[in-house]
């Protein structure tokens, strides 16, 4: 028996649109925003995709795209687990400034290595390894044994904490996953093994 496991980017949010440093502060999405769920919504619509239960952060960018995703899907009363270990990657001292003025401040090499390396954190901040330390077991413990019962599971989180994600399904070195990059409001569609392994991807653009 195999399951589903889609994967769901927040849509455009506020400050996206801004080019500031986000991880756990709590923006809300543009009208850009909001569009790409509802399109993500409809995508999976069109797809033929029913979903058993949804997973999502605890940061408002993400649970709004989910429920704008299900209201099109015709789902808006599907069951919801929201939970920390998916919010965005914590980019501490980097939150809300502005991408810009951070390289300013610090330099293009030192910003750059800060967003793109696998293990290197900004101040106070995560790296995408730690991000990934919270992520797997939740994802190993509590969403994986749903999908390996033949569920159909969706998970709205956020760029960093699906990158992990996908790091893990795809096996992934960490060297690999610093390329790999997740768009907004594009639902990801991963058909499972019933080794836990991936059978097929497909990514739904728009």
């Amino acid at each position: 028996m195999s399951g589903t496991l889609v994967l769901l980017r927040h849509g455009q949010s506020d400050w996206n649109l801004k080019n500031l440093f986000t991880g756990w502060k709590d923006p809300d999405l543009t009208e850009k925003g909001v569009e790409e769920a509802k399109g993500a919504g409809q995508r999976l619509k069109a797809a033929g995709y029913r979903f058993d239960l949804a997973f999502t952060s605890e940061l408002s960018r993400a649970q709004r795209t989910l429920t704008l995703a299900l209201g099109e899907l015709g789902q808006s009363g599907l069951e919801t687990i929201r939970n920390i270990a998916l919010n965005e990657r914590d980019y501490g001292d980097l939150s809300g400034l502005n991408k810009d003025d951070a390289r300013e401040k610090w330099g293009e090499e030192q910003v750059h290595i800060w967003r793109r390396s696998y293990d290197t954190p900004p101040p106070g901040g995560e790296s995408l390894k730690d991000t990934g330390a919270r992520v797997w077991p939740y994802y190993i413990h509590t969403i994986q044994p749903r999908v390996l019962r033949g569920e159909t599971i969706l998970v709205a989180a956020h760029g960093n904490s699906l990158r992990a994600l996908v790091m893990a399904l795809e096996g992934m070195s960490g060297e690999e996953i610093v390329g790999e990059e997740i768009a907004t409001g594009v639902p990801i569609v991963y058909r499972l093994n019933a080794d836990s392994t991936v059978a097929e991807k497909t990514v739904l653009s728009a």
